[in-house]
């Protein structure tokens, strides 16, 4: 006798239609948009927050000063505010006082904290602290000291402007070449030298000569500290102005 047929039945599965597959799918589609809004954000932010950025991904687990370096170096990274501005004065006078080829002339460099931001003043003296006598050529004093602020002003993200300065005297040539000239020239050889040894390109945003409409000391129109070559370091913060403390020679 014939056995039945045995019948199967079999459920339909509709796993091709709702699995899981698409959520593989949108959750990678979600990622490179929130990728994609980032750069965005980024390309659109200021230099300061990228390198906060940048610093964490470097290192996630926060021991790094602002752009991923150990924070053993100070800090010396972070934006330069009202609030932290003489830690900057301290370390570019310590920096200066460790070269012993420039405790000679560390008299003839004034650090001032003022409502612009930190003024560092390059007094010249009678014979020439940092330029040739009646040029805009530095000597090896100038190149050096020049040096070691374009590596430590390098370092932060604040803006910089750069001032030349003279005395009084009628500059003596003949071609009406004048002190407007000098005093100008005189920056902007400050500004090369130093975006050449640590300051970005850039970060100077200034650069001016003022012959000598602004005296050191006005009293004394032909003392040779108001020749002089003046960077300020620009607060990034718009807090209350303060009050510009007196300046204070180096020792």
């Amino acid at each position: 006798m014939a056995q039945p047929p045995i019948i199967i039945k079999r459920k339909a599965r509709h796993s091709a239609h709702h699995g899981g597959a698409w959520k593989v799918a949108y959750a990678d589609f979600v990622t490179a948009m929130m990728a994609l809004f980032i750069v965005l954000w980024l390309m659109s932010s200021s230099d300061p927050v990228r390198r906060a950025v940048a610093g964490y991904f470097s290192d996630p687990r926060g021991r790094s000063a602002d752009t991923g370096t150990d924070r053993s170096g100070a800090a010396d990274n972070l934006p330069v505010t009202r609030e932290n501005i003489t830690q900057l004065k301290d370390r570019l006078e310590n920096s200066i006082r460790k070269m012993n080829s420039l405790k000679s002339i560390s008299n003839q460099v004034e650090m001032t904290v003022t409502p612009e931001g930190l003024r560092i003043d390059l007094l010249e003296s009678k014979n020439g602290t940092f330029f040739e006598s009646g040029s805009s050529q530095l000597n090896a004093n100038g190149v050096e000291l020049l040096k070691l602020l374009a590596a430590q002003l390098g370092k932060i993200p604040n803006l910089i402007s750069i001032e030349g300065h003279t005395d009084s005297k009628p500059f003596s040539a003949t071609s009406g070449y004048s002190n407007w000239e000098l005093s100008t020239d005189r920056a902007n050889a400050a500004r090369r030298l130093m975006q050449g040894e640590g300051l970005r390109q850039n970060q100077v945003s200034q650069v001016r000569g003022y012959a000598d409409q602004k005296l050191r000391l006005p009293q004394h129109p032909l003392d040779p500290s108001n020749r002089r070559i003046s960077l300020i370091v620009q607060y990034l913060d718009s807090g209350p102005l303060t009050s510009p403390a007196s300046p204070v020679a180096l020792k």
